[in-house]
């Protein structure tokens, strides 16, 4: 598929994991974050109407705390997350005010998407940061919505939040920025040959058995739910792009129609 329909696009969700935006349990990797904000303050300059979906907060919790093993009490891990959500939201709103760009934090539950009434009010809270010029950077609220007896205000992962985003807020494209590249036909870390996937019209169950692995510690994220992410992007009609964080700046030749990564798209 040609990548020119990507100069159609308006509004973008742009979802970065914790392994992106962290050098290592203990180090927050702040250069990531300036150049992220650097990008998308530059395309909401340029027009576009951006929405940030980001993981990270128990990371930089952990790394704020120096804590070194995560926890496995539910109550230290809300606890985790709502001292390094307020340290991620900090940090956001310094680079992002160093380019002159407002943000706006939201914090989800999956009830949002449940109820018709939440639903509206998400969608109508988004539609009006974008008119403000404001970048709404949303996480799950997971100091409040756990796994524990199947709790039904969890998303489960981010990628799986980013792709609900893109349909309450309507978007044209989303993009995921990994630590991987794009999608492949076998787990590049293992097999040279591996070869990268530029365009994926639907997902398929040889799909499906492409993704594997697991997040790191701090994450909870890997291709499998990225690739359900896609499906559910798919089935909404709309466009996903799975790109390197190593280099925000290349959202720029994305959106100019290169071939970077891999585009979801029928």
């Amino acid at each position: 598929m040609s990548r020119e329909i990507m100069k159609k696009v308006k509004r973008i969700v742009v979802k970065v994991g914790t392994n992106s935006i962290m050098k290592n349990h203990l180090e927050v990797d702040y250069r990531m974050l300036d150049r992220l904000a650097f990008v998308l303050a530059t395309l909401r300059q340029q027009g576009y109407e951006i929405i940030l979906v980001t993981s990270g907060a128990v990371g930089v919790g952990a790394s704020y705390l120096e804590i070194e093993e995560y926890p496995t009490e539910i109550p230290d891990q809300q606890a985790l997350s709502a001292i390094g959500q307020s340290a991620l939201m900090a940090l956001y709103s310094q680079f992002f005010d160093h380019y002159r760009c407002r943000v706006g934090q939201l914090l989800l539950t999956r009830d949002v998407v449940d109820h018709s009434i939440s639903y509206e009010n998400c969608h109508n809270a988004l539609d009006r940061l974008i008119d403000m010029g404001v970048v709404p950077i949303i996480n799950e609220n997971d100091s409040v919505a756990t796994d524990e007896l199947k709790h039904p205000t969890k998303f489960g992962d981010n990628d799986t939040l980013s792709a609900i985003v893109a349909q309450i807020a309507q978007a044209d494209l989303l993009v995921i920025m990994s630590d991987v590249d794009g999608l492949y036909d076998k787990n590049p870390a293992v097999y040279s040959d591996a070869k990268k996937i530029d365009h994926v019209p639907e997902v398929t169950q040889e799909i499906h058995d492409m993704a594997g692995g697991v997040g790191s510690e701090f994450a909870r994220g890997g291709m499998a739910t990225k690739i359900k992410a896609a499906e559910r992007i798919l089935n909404n009609d709309q466009a996903m792009i799975i790109m390197s964080a190593e280099n925000p700046t290349k959202l720029f030749n994305v959106l100019e129609g290169e071939t970077i990564g891999t585009l979801f798209k029928r």
